[in-house]
C-alpha cells in the first residue's frame, strides 16, 4: 500500500470510524453512514495533508 492510501485509510479509522478502504463486495461493509462534523473532519485532515506536503516540495 503506498504512503497516500496509507493516509487516507488512518484519516477514515480516526475520522470516520470506518477500519479500511478495501472493497469487501457486501453492502453492509462497503456503504457507513457517518457524521457531517466527522466527514468535515476528515476532509480538514487531507487538506492539510495536501498542504503540508506542497510546502515540503514533494
Amino acid at each position: 500500500m503506498n504512503d497516500l492510501n496509507q493516509l487516507f485509510e488512518q484519516i477514515a479509522r480516526d475520522e470516520l470510524f470506518i477500519n479500511t478502504l478495501e472493497t469487501k463486495g457486501h453492502d453492509s461493509k462497503d456503504f457507513h453512514d457517518v457524521a457531517v462534523w466527522g466527514l468535515k473532519a476528515a476532509l480538514r485532515r487531507a487538506y492539510e495533508a495536501g498542504a503540508q506536503s506542497t510546502a515540503k516540495g514533494k
